[in-house]
């Protein structure tokens, strides 16, 4: 590969590496990427999962930021209706809050500043409406407002298929060992976390997308010529099972000034949390610790009739931030750090971000690459993903048409199929002429054949990928059946492409 030098390198194949790829690629740019586990295999699939239109921001009056969040919510509407779907968030309003009037202006100015093609914000009589649902029977009131929920780890794949399908080199299990200059160039040294495997790639640009290990990345892995201290903080979240689905959110008020979201998730669950602390040591060890289990179930306790007990927590998982030290990137949430000595080749490393304006930060990347390179304008605010391209109240059409097409399929199975494919979601099933074509059951409706699909399309190469990133069926699934899956896949040669 020594003779080839890329324009680009991404070192990271989180939400963030991936965006960059797509963008980078969509401007005629040549794109490597690499990532030393599975695409979006740490942070990027550890979300709250909620596209914020930035009420977070009303608060402090910061009202550029809230309109940024809400354009870039409407951007992913449009661009991945299967993957980004709106939801109705209620706040239970009791007396240690904001007086009702209070409230009614905020959210007046939130919707104003907005300027959403949701539902506005208003006031509920809980009651009247008959929407208690899971609530103590003394909340009365609530206010409503608009938000999307998101599948975070299948927008990193779509980001990185669409960045594939434009000419960029994706890699995974392929971890950058040292990344040095030579002279107008980098030269990346890459060692296979599978095989072990050594091989040397060249660019002229790279970007450091490590996520949480950005700092670690810049500061150990490149020859950069500057240090940047980060600063780590971690979001934890519960995954607790619920007596009956609620097709709404709740935001959930606590005294210490912070909100805890309980959103609909998976299988019969709600997921919960963040609990927000500082972080210290390596973000690929963080978990979720006894205390903020505990906050989180207090917090919800204070709100819902049925209490969180341990035993309703079928899954917990954290993710890492990581910011430079510098309060002006704090206040912001996202940093790019730019290393361009003269007549070198230059670095730029990413920081933070959010699920929420990542397709932004990737195009602020990849726009200050134009001081080093002519490129053409941005694009993605008006593309759509792979698997979109159809009205935002589409999906049900789409697996109407694929349970006729294929009616040995069952209805949940084709809505399942579009939630996470879209328009690609007849892919898996081409060819198919009975039950039988599509192969083993490995529990649930998965079947050999989306197996097959995400093995040779999406880079999965174990259980882990398929249930939890590609899916959420590990929720639905026993231990059983994730071992019978990775029995299955080790007897399969690896498709991993080499370098």
């Amino acid at each position: 590969m020594l003779g080839k030098v890329y324009d680009v390198a991404v070192i990271g194949g989180g939400l963030n590496g991936a965006a960059i790829a797509r963008d980078a690629a969509g401007r005629g740019l040549t794109v490597f990427l690499c990532e030393e586990g599975d695409l979006g295999g740490r942070g990027s699939s550890a979300t709250g999962k909620l596209v914020h239109g930035g009420l977070e921001h009303l608060e402090g009056l910061r009202f550029g930021a809230m309109h940024e969040a809400v354009a870039e919510r409407e951007i992913l509407l449009r661009a991945a209706p299967h993957l980004v779907r709106p939801l109705t968030l209620l706040i239970p309003h009791h007396g240690r809050q904001w007086s009702p009037t209070a409230f009614r202006l905020g959210l007046f100015a939130y919707d104003h500043v907005a300027r959403s093609t949701l539902a506005p914000a208003r006031m509920v009589d809980l009651e009247a409406e008959g929407r208690q649902g899971a609530l103590q029977r003394h909340f009365t009131v609530a206010f409503a407002y608009s938000d999307c929920l998101a599948d975070d780890s299948r927008l990193v794949i779509h980001n990185a298929l669409d960045a594939r399908g434009r000419g960029a080199s994706i890699h995974t299990r392929l971890r950058c060992t040292i990344a040095e200059r030579d002279g107008g160039r980098w030269r990346l040294s890459l060692e296979s976390t599978a095989s072990g495997e050594r091989s040397v790639v060249l660019a002229r640009i790279l970007v450091n997308a490590a996520g949480a290990s950005a700092g670690e990345v810049l500061n150990h892995v490149v020859h950069a010529s500057q240090h940047v201290r980060a600063r780590l903080t971690k979001s934890a979240w519960l995954v607790v099972r619920r007596e009956a689905r609620d097709e709404v959110g709740y935001a959930l008020p606590n005294a210490d000034g912070r909100i805890v979201y309980a959103l609909p998730y998976e299988a019969g669950t709600m997921l919960l949390g963040p609990a927000v602390s500082p972080y210290v040591g390596d973000p690929a060890a963080a978990r979720v610790e006894r205390t903020e289990a505990a906050y989180l179930a207090d917090v919800a306790g204070q709100y819902f009739h049925a209490p969180v007990q341990a035993a309703d927590v079928v899954q917990a998982f954290a993710s890492v931030r990581a910011l430079p030290a510098e309060p002006g990137a704090a206040k912001r949430g996202r940093a790019i750090v730019v290393d361009a000595p003269p007549r070198v080749a230059p670095l730029l490393s990413v920081f933070g971000g959010s699920l929420t304006v990542h397709r932004r930060l990737a195009e602020e990347v990849v726009d200050r690459m134009g001081k080093f390179r002519s490129l053409p304008p941005a694009w993605t605010e008006r593309a759509v993903l792979p698997g979109g391209g159809f009205p935002r109240d589409g999906a049900a059409t789409i697996a109407r048409a694929l349970s006729v097409a294929y009616p040995f399929i069952s209805d949940d199975h084709a809505a399942r199929l579009v939630r996470a494919y879209g328009t690609r979601a007849s892919a898996v099933l081409t060819g198919a002429r009975n039950a039988a074509n599509l192969g083993r059951r490995f529990g649930g409706d998965l079947t050999e054949a989306e197996v097959d699909f995400l093995r040779h399309e999406e880079w999965a190469e174990n259980a882990e990928d398929i249930l939890w990133r590609r899916s959420k069926l590990g929720l639905s699934s026993t231990d059983e059946e994730a071992a019978a899956l990775d029995q299955w896949l080790a007897r399969i040669p690896s498709l991993a492409m080499p370098v």
